[in-house]
């Protein structure tokens, strides 16, 4: 595939083959919004290769950037003064630009000023000449490893041709004296090779500590790209591959230990919790094996201290950043690459942001302050992109949400408690005091919902039960915690890893016998934990043989709680607490709601100097601006907004709103009707009609499991599923996501059998859930969509307490326009068309696909909600008041690609298949 570069208003565009119009008018504008510093809102559908109009407009730009940059550090280093710029960028100096012979800003005289500036601009020539000799470095140390590289693939050749060589060899005497001489110096040959490679191997590795300073080296200007999972960052890194980008550009991929940890031993603990618990645990104990001496008296068995990680190398860990800045490489790679070169592929990564251009990592590490801070990712200056976002405020408010539960509460002032009083003569006045604070905050919140700390949380019933929800002042009052400063408390916790601790200390003493004078207080201590797992055993644990492995515990209960301390220290205004009081103490919980994601989304945008929100669905992005970007102080100005349409023809799609069934029953599936036995029989009657016109595959979603539940058991019972059944193959898409795969399979493997043989069942029927598995991230490709149908309107529960706090917030905050519903009721209708258009979306995948989407409500009749509809769909679509005219417009054109009687079409996606009247209600 030849790259194919393309100059868009004088701005060349490396791409991988001719792009689409729509492309080259989505990397124009994406480049432009980088320049001007700007946030750009993008939305491209799928399908229309939005990953790489997002890799080679972004990397052009950067390209752009960094010619750019040199250019001005060339001319500054030359001569010693600033540059001029007409741009928006300065210059690399925070010098004034005053003219001389006038005052300074302070009322300075003008050589003050003059000197002032001088000083500078040499500070500032002196600092590039570091960058300068850091980047030649850099640059010399890459390019020697891919020289190694080649020297590997060169052995690996020399031993082909020499194992090629014995072949011939062995069929003749008379070649073989001179085909030995052949073989003795290709294996010097080899030799040579290989002695210089391990050469070079050996100077790298001894340099590796005197190059420590590279950790401090500054962090070139990148682009920072997140996504949901990990499995779509990869097919984003697969993308950078095969784009004209993917030889030049240095790549870094982050995730988490549970993805990237090559130690066995710790990876199969499972948890990802008790992963980074032992992964810490390991590095402190390599830092803490001078201080193994002080140890109490009486001497007893204690259990060994855990090894250190054999990958925790800081020179292989310098090679292994080296190797991952030479060649583009994902997740799964990084973890190989690891093993090979006994390195840790978690910090490895990290030691490799500084040089690189394009960073790789999901949203979790970027949109959580900590985490960010923690991974070593700095946003001043830089650019960040987004994918995917149609999910980012539910994201930003579920990272720094925080729930915690009865049960966790006793047990963590329980852990904390004992910890107290085994190490009171060793903590220090000032930790002893923060301690006794953090027993007090646990023993007020198991009061304020009603128990006992001192009670088995499981036995305990409350006497009041049911949901109340208060601002944080008010939770802080009502706790009688407003005394304790929080703010130090959660510092306190950050700094002494005091969760952490109580995590080793359980291990440490969870079944070792002690001393008389404390045995009964830890035996006690550990029925009492046993007691709050649910099922525990009442037999006693037996005893832990030396060198035998034992169940690694779970996490420190105190790690959640911290959480949650951390969210009490939001604004007043900004966040809500649920107190949530069940039958039991275990059951009930303590949830922080954030109500303003702008809060924290603010920093990103405060520190970056592009920010590209993207995704497929981006419908309807009034969220975006008033929730997020409007409340984090981003002025209309500086949002740019832009949405290209599909590649495929209009003919290819056929969008319907459906007001009437086939009974001229009116569609209205409201919480108050859709239980009602007509409105499911006119919902299955509409199915049976499209699924004899419909070849293929059919994917039908409903607002809930529930709903979908109650529907199918009603056309079981009233012999609608058998008729669906006589055409389509019927599927469920299953609760549990460990079935999702095979119900796919199956779906997939049962159309592919019948499009190959004519028969009665002419495909599957697919009954899916708004929101579910199947909504999201899944591909209804050709025929495994030719028909998508959305069951009336998937609204939220509006009773909820959380949806109801949202709402009143939402109309205290933003301001409301004439004409328009209140803010609160318009995020509703908005998270209803979200996942609307999210479902919706599944069937046109590619520029050759085509399908039908059935909207089953008259409410999408509506114009507001028309409105908030893709506009590659909204300006198709087509409202029909009554069943008749609808479902011949579905006979008119047909679906022939999947006709068994007739060749397809040229220019018409659809054929009558059969030609059957519509299903009257009579005939049901």
């Amino acid at each position: 595939m030849a790259n194919k570069t393309q100059e868009v208003g004088g701005i060349e565009f490396p791409f991988p083959y001719i792009p689409y119009s729509i492309q080259k008018d989505f990397m124009t504008e994406l480049y432009q919004v980088l320049e001007a510093g700007k946030i750009g809102i993008f939305e491209s559908p799928t399908g229309t290769g939005k990953s790489l109009s997002l890799i080679c407009g972004a990397l052009s730009w950067l390209r752009d950037f960094e010619q750019k940059k040199r250019q001005e550090e060339a001319h500054l280093l030359e001569t010693g003064t600033v540059p001029s710029t007409d741009g928006k960028d300065p210059p690399p100096s925070s010098s004034c630009q005053e003219t001389p012979g006038t005052p300074g800003t302070a009322g300075e005289p003008d050589w003050v000023t003059q000197f002032v500036q001088r000083k500078e601009e040499r500070e500032l020539v002196d600092r590039l000449k570091e960058e300068q000799v850091r980047r030649k470095k850099r640059e010399e140390r890459l390019q020697q490893i891919r020289h190694n590289a080649q020297l590997k693939y060169a052995a690996k050749r020399l031993r082909q041709e020499e194992e090629e060589t014995e072949n011939l060899l062995r069929l003749s005497k008379e070649m073989l004296a001179a085909g030995a001489g052949l073989e003795q110096l290709e294996a010097g040959e080899e030799e040579l090779v290989l002695a210089e490679y391990e050469s070079d191997e050996e100077k790298r590795t001894a340099s590796g500590v005197e190059e420590e300073e590279d950790l401090e080296e500054e962090h070139v200007t990148k682009i920072y790209y997140c996504s949901r999972t990990h499995s779509q960052l990869a097919q984003f890194v697969h993308e950078v591959q095969k784009s004209p980008f993917g030889k030049e550009t240095r790549l870094v991929s982050l995730g988490s230990r549970q993805n990237l940890c090559v130690n066995e031993d710790v990876k199969n603990l499972g948890s990802v919790q008790l992963i980074n618990d032992r992964c810490m645990e390991m590095q402190r104990s390599r830092h803490e094996k001078k201080n193994k001496a002080e140890e109490e008296k009486p001497k007893r068995r204690r259990q060994e201290s855990m090894a250190a990680c054999p990958f925790y190398s800081y020179e292989q860990m310098q090679l292994l950043r080296d190797e991952i800045l030479v060649e583009v490489k994902d997740i799964e790679q990084l973890v190989t690459l690891g093993k090979e070169a006994r390195a840790c592929p978690y910090y490895g990564s990290r030691f490799a942001i500084p040089a690189a251009q394009l960073v790789v990592l999901p949203y979790q590490i970027l949109l959580h302050a900590a985490t960010r801070k923690a991974a070593g990712v700095r946003l001043q200056g830089q650019v960040v992109i987004i994918d995917e976002a149609h999910n980012l405020i539910d994201t930003i408010t579920g990272i720094h949400s925080a729930e915690v539960s009865g049960s966790q509460l006793c047990q963590a002032h329980s852990q904390l408690l004992q910890y107290m009083e085994r190490y009171r003569k060793r903590l220090k006045a000032k930790n002893l005091m923060y301690i006794k604070q953090i027993l007090y905050l646990l023993e007020k919140f198991v009061s304020v919902l009603g128990g006992n700390i001192k009670q088995n949380p499981n036995t305990q019933s409350l006497l009041q039960t049911g949901t109340e929800l208060r601002t944080i002042n008010d939770f802080l009052f009502q706790c009688q915690i407003d005394n304790i400063n929080l703010f130090k408390v959660q510092r306190y916790c950050e700094k002494s890893m005091v969760s952490r601790k109580l995590f080793g200390f359980t291990e440490r003493y969870g079944a070792v016998p002690l001393p008389s004078g404390e045995q009964p207080r830890l035996a006690g201590f550990q029925r009492f934990l046993q007691s709050l797992h649910p099922g525990a055993t009442e037999a006693s644990p037996a005893p832990v043989e030396e060198g035998e492995a034992r169940a690694p515990r779970p996490a420190s209960p105190l790690m959640h709680i911290e959480g949650f301390l951390a969210a009490l220290t939001t604004a007043n205004q900004d966040g809500r607490v649920i107190l949530s009081r069940q039958g039991s103490l275990s059951q009930s919980s303590l949830k922080f709601l954030l109500l303003n994601p702008a809060v924290h989304f603010a920093q990103v945008v405060k520190e970056c100097r592009a920010v590209i929100i993207a995704g497929g669905t981006m419908q309807p992005v009034s969220d975006f601006r008033e929730q997020l970007l409007a409340c984090a102080g981003v002025g209309a100005e500086r949002v740019v907004e832009f949405s290209c349409g599909h590649v495929i023809p209009p003919d290819h799609i056929l969008p319907l709103v459906i007001c009437r069934g086939p009974s001229n029953q009116q569609l209205e599936f409201t919480y108050q009707k859709r239980d009602l036995p007509p409105m499911m029989d006119e919902a299955g009657r509409v199915l049976c009609n499209l699924c004899n016109v419909v070849p293929g595959g059919v994917v039908c979603f409903f607002p809930s499991y529930e709903y979908q539940r109650q529907v199918r058991a009603h056309w079981e019972k009233s012999g609608l599923l058998a008729r669906l059944a006589v055409r389509k193959k019927v599927f469920q898409e299953p609760k549990r996501a460990n079935q999702v795969e095979q119900v796919l399979m199956e779906y997939s493997r049962c159309i592919k059998s019948c499009g190959q043989a004519a028969g009665m069942v002419t495909g599957a029927l697919l009954l899916s859930v708004v929101g579910g598995k199947m909504s999201e991230g899944i591909n209804f490709s050709d025929d495994l969509g030719r028909c998508v149908v959305m069951v009336g309107m998937p609204y939220p529960n509006v009773t909820s307490p959380e949806l109801q706090e949202k709402m009143a917030y939402l109309d205290q905050t933003l301001p409301r326009t004439p004409g328009q519903v209140p803010p609160g009721k318009a995020v509703v209708e908005n998270l209803c068309m979200k996942a609307v258009n999210q479902s919706i979306g599944r069937a046109i995948r590619h520029q050759k696909d085509f399908a039908s989407i059935v909207l089953l409500d008259q409410r999408y009749a509506r114009a507001p909600v028309l409105a908030k509809l893709p506009a590659w769909i909204r300006d198709c679509v087509e409202v029909k008041a009554a069943f008749g005219p609808a479902f011949a417009a579905l006979r008119k054109v047909g679906l022939g690609s999947a006709c068994p009687q007739q060749p397809p079409l040229p220019q018409c996606r659809f054929s009558l298949s059969f030609p059957l009247s519509p299903v009257s209600s009579g005939e049901v």
